[in-house]
């Protein structure tokens, strides 16, 4: 049986880690040294690093921390944030991260994600895409959520997976750190047109909301959080611990 995934995420910007909800108000947590060294201390199945102004700044991502942050950890990383073309992604990948998460660059070039699944394979390409509902429909956000582009989410999500990306990271901007459980229709309308993992991202607020996720959509490969596990809300090994209970595999 394959096992679900618990992965933390790390937003960063100016080389700490930060938190807020919707996308908005954005609150110092910590270190992401710091913290990434903990997560992989602790049970976290993988690492999720997002420099979350790159795009909007439009700069590239600050690989020092990146460097330090991947040094201290035994566990895949995953790392996104101005990530434009196939020369980033190998100067991402030289740093230490597993797989590079692509948002608004591939969006402003679509071709960036055939590109580098060719160079790199599939299994390095995830499409991290930052949805939200407008009128009735799920719409494409860019620039850290700043942007509605207009676009249907899940289009872009089955051009992605057809294109060559290997996992979809679903950030529901509509749940983002409101705590209120994860999005579950928003998940099982991607999670019914795609073939590749899918991980269900934004509005955890309980170890509970884990269990409901993967009990009501059993397809869904991940769950990712950031708040509760920075402020010591949920514990990831005592998550696990009751996901097991529950009859849910997991990597102890």
């Amino acid at each position: 049986m394959i096992t679900k995934r618990i992965i933390p995420c790390l937003d960063v910007k100016n080389g700490r880690v930060v938190k807020g909800t919707n996308f908005e108000g954005l609150k110092d947590v910590n270190d992401p040294v710091e913290l990434a060294g903990y997560y992989s201390s602790c049970g976290a199945d993988e690492l999720v690093f997002y420099d979350i102004t790159a795009s909007h700044e439009g700069r590239k991502l600050f690989t020092d921390i990146l460097v330090s942050t991947a040094s201290k950890i035994f566990i895949p990383l995953t790392v996104g944030g101005g990530i434009n073309t196939v020369a980033d992604f190998e100067r991402v990948l030289g740093c230490g991260a597993d797989k590079v998460s692509v948002n608004s660059g591939a969006i402003r070039d679509p071709q960036l994600i055939p590109d580098a699944a060719n160079k790199y394979g599939s299994q390095c390409v995830v499409l991290s895409v930052d949805a939200k509902r407008v009128d009735g429909s799920y719409h494409v956000f860019r620039n850290g959520g700043r942007i509605d582009t207009g676009m249907d989410a899940l289009e872009w999500i089955r051009y992605g997976v057809e294109h060559g990306a290997g996992e979809i990271v679903l950030n529901s901007i509509d749940t983002d750190g409101v705590k209120q459980g994860f999005d579950l229709e928003m998940l099982e309308a991607v999670n019914r047109i795609v073939k590749v993992p899918v991980i269900a991202s934004g509005g955890a607020g309980s170890a509970e909301d884990f269990v409901t996720l993967f009990k009501t959509l059993p397809g869904i490969s991940a769950g990712l959080a950031a708040s509760i596990f920075h402020y010591g809300e949920v514990s990831i090994k005592e998550l696990k611990e009751l996901l097991q209970k529950e009859g849910i595999a997991v990597r102890l």
